[in-house]
């Protein structure tokens, strides 16, 4: 069996952080656009992150997305053969 435990930590611990760069932007305002700022600040800086809530957005987005692929492997609509044969390396 090619998917061990260890495997699927590593698999979901690449997929959280790339997830967290994508929920990383959402929601963000700068001192600019919050019409505030303290001084020799620059004014791209973020008001308020909300890193509270994007970390178990993403946490939650990635779950779904690691049971999906999951569940897509188990069920063998995608096998390493195939991904082999999709990335043109033969098996």
């Amino acid at each position: 069996m090619a998917y061990t435990i260890s495997t699927g930590f590593a698999i979901y611990f690449v997929l959280w952080w790339i997830v967290l760069f994508v929920t990383l932007p959402f929601g963000v305002r700068s001192q600019h656009e919050d019409g505030g700022g303290s001084p020799g600040t620059d004014p791209g800086a973020p008001v308020a992150t909300q890193m509270g809530r994007k970390l178990i957005w993403t946490t939650l987005l990635s779950g779904v997305i690691y049971a999906a692929g999951f569940a897509a492997y188990r069920s063998g609509f995608v096998t390493i053969e195939r991904l082999s044969k999709l990335m043109g390396m033969p098996f």
